[in-house]
């Protein structure tokens, strides 16, 4: 017996052993389960938790404006709607109205101008777990129209609250600089990216906690953080100038039939830019208007300015000419020879006039823009001495500009240049620059030969509570002296040689003192070598000569190749720059008013007018932008005066003799001045004026048999002798 309860005892211990083993499995199982769920995946849950009984509005911060240097407003943001979803309360919401999101989604998608299904998409969103979100934004910055048109389906969990959109009042105006911003409101290129962090401000956020029918949790705390708007930014650019730039530019686009046409203006002594205009550009309020690719719409985004590199051609004889008056090397009274070509090696280099320019001082080869010259001058130099002014003048390194995407510019490293390159650096090839780089370079010889570097911020400003600006921080800009101030200014008195009598004479005006320099290069293949017919002409230039308060840069990107030469095209251009400046900030001349305007007045053909009905000679006269007078009585022309041919200014007074037949005695007419002309113009003046022409040679015209002013009979043949001419 006392066996069997021994037994029985053991068997209930081993069973009680067995259970307890069990549950202390189970216990422990469970125990490591809730420290599973609570330590390593606690933050996920309560994460996704939130998210189901928060509910989070992110408020946005009102971005900050960008303002020219005038507190002119360029980039504002304005006041529109945002829609988001509270969709716990959604849910409810189309429970308790027998609704379904199918069923509102066409609704939603006609008032936001969306597509059903990218509303679908928003509605029917999930947690990685697939539990459904808390909440979702539908559409940011809507117009009021739309925002009214929600809040008439009267839905409780669709919420319509305030929301900022950018907005640039001049559209186009400066749209390469000011940039863009995406759809969140980011900035995405120029001053917008460059600045983002100070004019976006801090986001706000409201948090509270909802139950499943949306309302708000007994004991819950709503939090509220107020945002911070973003600073103001006042920049160096004058939207005046930039207005002048803008109107320039889409100009010589047009006259040129150009692929791109770019315009920039500094001030010498800050290095702040002035204005930055690039054509063809594109309207920040609507980056992504047109059928683009996304390389085509990076490529209308990008600021030329800044961002392409070229051969400079003939502008780069400036940065020779600085070096070897600063070493020396050359004097006013060198002589230098030029018969229109040299051989380096096995290389032929010619001359843009290619019979030659002669005997020249140092002052006509940067006249005449000589390239037989300037190889002489870079011969003198060395390439150490020559790379050494290269090298202060910071070219192959970037400017430091405030604007994104600036390229270094290709320099060919001293170790490597040959004798043959030696010569093309000289006179403007083999070395490519941006017009950033070379313009800071140049303003080293209009300031006094310090380099300074380039930038477009001026200030960023906030205001006080009785709306004063303060000035909370301005861009600081390294300064350093890379030249000698009697070389720059001895340069300079050159170069306003080459504007007054010399290749950029298109650019003189009476009673200014400008200086500058033109020069047309040819543009380099994408896969190496020149292309054929496509050239880049340029000029810069600074004003006034002794002491320049503006510089200015002008590039035409593969103009009509029929007439392409930067003297002809691109000094034009800023001849008319120059002088709405000037009139803009006030410079006085030396020469009257009455002389300063009659030289901006653009030169004109007396056409030939002899013959024609009088109502005919009248509407011939108006489209060259003449006046006229008439004399005596008829319904024809039998004579007038000054004689076709002769050239005079828009808006003098032709005098009209009127007969009572066509018929006319006087076939006297003046022969044009021809030079610079290509041969289709060439032919078209003359036949305007009842002559006739044959050529000689390819190019432009160089010479004429008849004089410019000479009188001859109508009906003649001037000859004509064509010529590659200088830049």
């Amino acid at each position: 017996m006392a066996k069997n309860i021994y037994r029985d005892n053991i068997i209930i211990k081993k069973r009680m052993l067995f259970v307890f083993s069990i549950l202390f499995l189970l216990f422990f199982s469970l125990c490591c389960r809730s420290f599973y769920i609570m330590v390593v995946e606690g933050e996920k849950l309560k994460s996704i938790a939130e998210r189901q009984w928060v509910s989070t509005v992110k408020i946005d911060a009102k971005r900050g404006r960008i303002l020219d240097r005038k507190g002119n407003e360029l980039a504002i943001s304005a006041n529109v709607y945002r829609v988001d979803l509270d969709m716990n309360t959604l849910r409810e919401t189309l429970r308790t109205k027998n609704s379904s999101n199918e069923i509102i989604a066409p609704q939603l998608a006609k008032s936001l101008d969306m597509k059903q299904e990218e509303v679908l998409k928003v509605l029917n969103t999930t947690l990685p777990n697939g539990l459904p979100i808390a909440s979702a934004n539908l559409k940011r910055r809507i117009e009021k129209e739309q925002a009214d048109a929600i809040r008439e389906l009267k839905l409780d969990g669709i919420i319509v609250s305030p929301d900022t959109k950018r907005y640039y009042p001049n559209d186009n105006l400066l749209s390469h600089v000011l940039g863009h911003t995406n759809i969140d409101g980011a900035g995405l290129t120029g001053i917008e990216k460059q600045y983002n962090s100070i004019l976006a401000g801090t986001p706000g956020v409201l948090v509270s906690e909802t139950d499943l029918k949306g309302k708000d949790l007994p004991y819950s705390i709503s939090k509220f953080t107020k945002p911070i708007d973003g600073k103001d930014i006042k920049l160096s650019i004058d939207e005046t100038i930039q207005y002048f730039c803008e109107e320039a530019a889409l100009q010589a686009l047009k006259d040129n039939k150009a692929k791109t046409v770019s315009i920039m203006v500094m001030d010498p002594k800050t290095g702040e830019v002035l204005a930055m205009a690039n054509k063809p550009d594109y309207n920040p309020n609507n980056p992504w208007e047109g059928s683009h690719t996304s390389d085509e719409l990076q490529k209308l985004w990008r600021n030329r300015c800044v961002s392409d590199t070229f051969e400079p051609g003939s502008i780069f004889k400036v940065i020779t000419a600085v070096a070897a008056i600063e070493e020396n090397t050359v004097s006013s009274s060198d002589k230098f020879q030029c018969n229109g070509s040299t051989t380096i090696g096995k290389n032929t280099i010619k001359c843009w006039k290619t019979s030659g320019h002669g005997t020249q001082s140092f002052v006509d080869i940067l006249k005449n823009s000589c390239n037989m010259g300037f190889i002489q001058v870079g011969e003198k130099l060395g390439k150490d001495r020559l790379y050494t002014y290269i090298d202060k003048l910071e070219f192959g390194k970037k400017t430091g500009i405030d604007l994104p995407g600036e390229a270094n510019g290709i320099i060919k490293k001293s170790s490597t240049v040959t004798n043959l390159d030696l010569a093309t650096i000289s006179f403007g090839q083999t070395n490519t620059v941006s017009m950033i780089q070379y313009l800071t370079a140049f303003n080293a010889v209009a300031n006094g030969g310090y380099l300074i570097t380039p930038h477009v911020l001026k200030d960023v400003v906030t205001y006080d509570k009785d709306n004063k600006e303060i000035v909370e921080s301005s861009f600081k800009y390294d300064k350093k002296k890379v030249l000698n101030e009697n070389s720059v200014a001895t340069l300079r008195s050159y170069l306003e040689q080459v504007v007054s009598d010399g290749g950029s004479k298109n650019a003189f005006i009476e009673g200014y003192h400008i200086a500058g320099k033109t020069g047309t290069a040819k543009k380099i293949g994408p896969r190496g070598g020149y292309e054929e017919n496509k050239y880049i002409s340029s000029f810069a230039g600074m004003a006034p000569a002794n002491d320049p308060r503006i510089t200015i840069m002008i590039s035409i990107d593969e103009p009509d190749p029929a007439q392409y030469y930067a003297g002809q095209i691109a000094a034009p251009v800023a001849k008319t720059l120059f002088n709405n400046i000037f009139n803009y900030l006030a410079l006085k001349p030396d020469a009257s008013g009455e002389e300063v305007a009659k030289s901006l007045l653009r030169d004109v053909l007396v056409p030939n007018a002899r013959g024609m009905k009088k109502n005919d000679a009248i509407k011939l006269l108006k489209d060259n932008k003449l006046n006229f007078q008439t004399e005596g009585t008829g319904e024809y022309i039998k004579d007038c005066s000054p004689v076709p041919g002769f050239t005079t200014k828009e808006g003098t007074k032709i005098i009209l003799y009127l007969g009572e037949t066509p018929n006319y005695n006087n076939n006297e007419v003046v022969v044009p001045n021809l030079r610079g002309m290509n041969r289709e113009q060439a032919i078209a003046v003359l036949n305007s004026v009842g002559l006739k022409a044959s050529f000689e040679g390819e190019g432009l015209v160089g010479d004429q048999s008849f004089k410019a002013g000479d009188k001859t009979q109508k009906g003649a043949t001037v000859k004509l002798s064509l010529e590659f001419v200088g830049d």
